[in-house]
Order: C-alpha cells, then structure tokens, then sequence
C-alpha cells in the first residue's frame, strides 16, 4: 500500500508541474472534488477528512456517469470495493439532502460562466469534464438518490449512493 502511495504522488506530482494552471489534464485529478467539497462545507469542515469526502464524492461521480450512460455498473461496484477495502466511505452523509449539495457545487472553481461542469469518468483511469451539467439531474428522483420523508413529512432526496 504504502508503494501505491507513493507512487501516485509522483504521478499527481508529474501532472501538477505539467499543468500549473489546470487546464488541461490536471483538472481531471479534480474527479470526485466538486461533491467532496460540497460535503465537507455542508457538514462543517474536519467533521468529514478531505479524502473522505472525495472518496464519497467519487462514487458520486461514477453514478452519475452511470445515469448518463457513460459508464457501467460494473465499473462503478469495482471503484465502491476498493474504496471500502481502503477503508474509505462511499456514501455522501446521510443527514445531507440531494438539494443541499447544489449550492456549493455552483461555487466550485471549475462552474464557467455559471454553468456547472463535473469531472466523470468514461472508464477506469479516463475521465472528462462533463460541461454545461444539467443541475435538474440532482433535484429529481433518481437511481442515485434514496427518498426518505424529512422531520415534517415532506419527500426529500438523500445523496447515499
């Protein structure tokens, strides 16, 4: 594990002096970021660890692609084991509404000219930005989304992937 680590280093290391400022190929290392962060400002931050947040945000991310017919089931079950088998969550809170992660996602570094744009993988190790996003995909009953009914009885969606 710990050579795993390592090694990913260098190779975030390697993209990031490649592309200091993010437009290209480094912006990819983002994928899983815009929901972490919306987690962890949502929450509180130090009440989620950033690389949890991420974690959750990348199945996150997965899901979504999934939705968008741009990745597999399959592919995404294999990045859920091996971020359980590190230990690592892969669920968003579950006290955290579909709804409240918009706001902070629309304040992300990578919304242009206040369009949402999400990384998504297309398969294990490739991934793009997804432009323009439609946020609706978020407010609407979905497969990535369990209904649950908040303290006054009224429908809610909860981002538990």
């Amino acid at each position: 594990m710990a050579y795993c680590i390592r090694r990913c280093c260098e190779l975030k290391a390697e993209v990031v002096a490649a592309d200091e400022r993010e437009t290209g190929l480094r912006a990819l290392l983002n994928l899983g970021h815009t929901f972490g962060h919306a987690i962890e400002a949502e929450m509180g931050y130090g009440n989620w660890l950033h690389g949890e947040a991420v974690a959750a945000g990348m199945v996150m991310a997965a899901r979504t692609s999934e939705r968008l017919g741009q990745f597999s089931s399959a592919e995404t079950q294999r990045i859920i084991t091996l971020l359980k088998r590190a230990g690592l969550p892969v669920n968003g809170p579950r006290e955290m509404s579909a709804q409240a992660y918009l706001p902070h996602m629309l304040r992300d570094k990578k919304v242009l000219a206040g369009e949402m744009r999400l990384i998504l993988p297309l398969a294990i190790g490739k991934s793009e930005f997804a432009a323009a996003f439609r946020t609706s995909l978020f407010l609407t009953p979905l497969p990535i989304v369990n209904q649950r009914n908040n303290k006054k009885g009224q429908a809610a969606y909860q981002a538990v992937y």
